[in-house]
């Protein structure tokens, strides 16, 4: 698998020749809507095995084949060429597919309104053979330990036909917000807690496959902070008893005593000792309602996960990952118009019309463009491609983290699932 940046000039027949493969694969690969009017810095993702590499001024055999990770002989026997001959700039080498590790891929779908669309369904079927949970959000506990139903139909098939487990999420969300109070209030009461755990587990016999319990309580006052990992330690001792994995959501902290609500109650060390993993929430730091900026800078992200591999060990971390980015209007004004979210395919289909040309931020890690649209107001867009996503896969492959969990399907993005193929042995329970 090879990520190719488009440069001025170039056609999609050219760079299919240049990786010795064919436009149409190229095209159904990145589900390209207009083959004829590719973007200038637009990455596509060519299905080949293995990866080309061309020689650049300065370039060695060893410093090329460590690159890859491979020996100078290795790369040399590979390409047929000799140790000892200088390498002429612009020559091909081929580079052999690299070595896959374990890992376990979440996504969480969210129905709307009183059915699951067709549409996601479709989605996460497409998308089921790289995932090892599927997660719906959520089932919103009430003060009496009664859950809110979600519509779920058609979610359990789907995931059985793909071998996927799911993930029965539970939150604090009342009337569309996290509710701090609500969270005290189960948080409090050791009986209403022994209702919720037995609804929970009725429920997840109810709809079946269900193999891991995840809390997703945010915004939960800094008092409750043992509150809650005492609420964790009876549940997984409940739930372990009814052979259910439970995991946590965890907000991106960078120290144990991070101020706020959103950060003082999520107990980083004592997660990682009570429940069997935690995903870290590492995006929004570009927001809706915030400045244009990336959403998931990778710098800011490693250094949540820094923070937390001091607290709990790699194999309970599921590093957050979005699926969006942003399209802001500018100027932008604190407490106005709100950015909206645009799926990476809808990010290049904009930069496409109003003839953009993308650029990529290598310290964030991430692509992004400015665009004045048919009313004459300037927009900034930022948003993830094959780069950005390597970088994060880079990232976990580095620090040995056990998986990475997506927020959330609808938003395509069919070059990351290739991606996720090419990097990882998708962990199935």
């Amino acid at each position: 698998m090879q990520i190719h940046v488009v440069q001025p000039g170039q056609s999609l027949f050219g760079i299919a020749q240049a990786y010795s493969t064919t436009t149409e694969r190229i095209i159904e690969a990145n589900q390209i809507e207009n083959p004829q009017r590719l973007v200038i810095g637009q990455a596509l993702v060519i299905p080949i095995t293995g990866s080309f590499y061309w020689v650049q001024q300065g370039d060695t055999l060893s410093a090329i084949a460590q690159r890859f990770g491979l020996s100078a002989n290795t790369l040399a026997q590979i390409n047929g060429i000799n140790t000892n001959s200088p390498l002429a700039v612009g020559t091909r080498l081929y580079i052999p597919p690299m070595q896959k590790r374990n890992a376990e891929v979440n996504i969480y779908i969210e129905p709307t309104g009183n059915s699951v669309s067709q549409e996601l369904l479709d989605e996460a079927r497409n998308v089921g053979r790289y995932l090892t949970y599927l997660a719906p959000f959520s089932y919103e506990a009430r003060r009496d330990g009664s859950l809110d139903p979600l519509p779920v139909e058609g979610i359990p098939e789907v995931a059985e036909q793909a071998g996927v487990s799911l993930m029965m999420v539970v939150s604090n969300l009342e009337n569309g917000q996290f509710s701090g109070e609500l969270g005290r209030a189960i948080l409090q009461s050791t009986a209403v807690q022994d209702v919720l755990l037995e609804n929970i587990v009725e429920e997840a016999r109810r709809i079946g496959s269900v193999s891991d319990i995840h809390f997703d309580f945010e915004f939960l006052p800094g008092d409750q902070r043992q509150a809650y990992n005492n609420f964790l330690r009876r549940a997984v001792n409940y739930l372990h008893g009814e052979d259910f994995l439970v995991s946590t959501a965890l907000a991106p902290k960078t120290s144990a005593e991070q101020a706020g609500q959103w950060y003082e109650a999520h107990d980083y060390r004592a997660h990682g000792e009570i429940v069997d993993f935690s995903v870290l929430m590492t995006y929004e730091w570009g927001y809706s309602g915030g400045p244009p900026m990336p959403v998931s800078p990778i710098p800011q992200v490693e250094e949540v996960i820094q923070y937390a591999l001091t607290e709990m060990p790699a194999n309970k971390i599921m590093m957050g990952q979005n699926l969006y980015g942003y399209d802001w209007t500018l100027p932008f004004v604190q407490g106005g118009q709100y950015a909206r979210a645009v799926s990476p395919q809808r990010a290049i289909e904009i930069a496409q019309t109003n003839n953009a040309v993308i650029e990529y931020d290598y310290t964030a890690q991430a692509p992004h463009f400015n665009y004045v649209d048919n009313e004459g107001k300037a927009h900034k867009v930022w948003f993830e491609d094959a780069r950005s996503i390597q970088a994060k896969f880079n990232l976990m492959k580095r620090l040995n983290l056990r998986g990475i969990s997506y927020w959330k399907l609808g938003f395509p993005f069919p070059q990351n699932w290739l991606l996720i193929g090419e990097n990882f042995n998708v962990v199935k329970h």
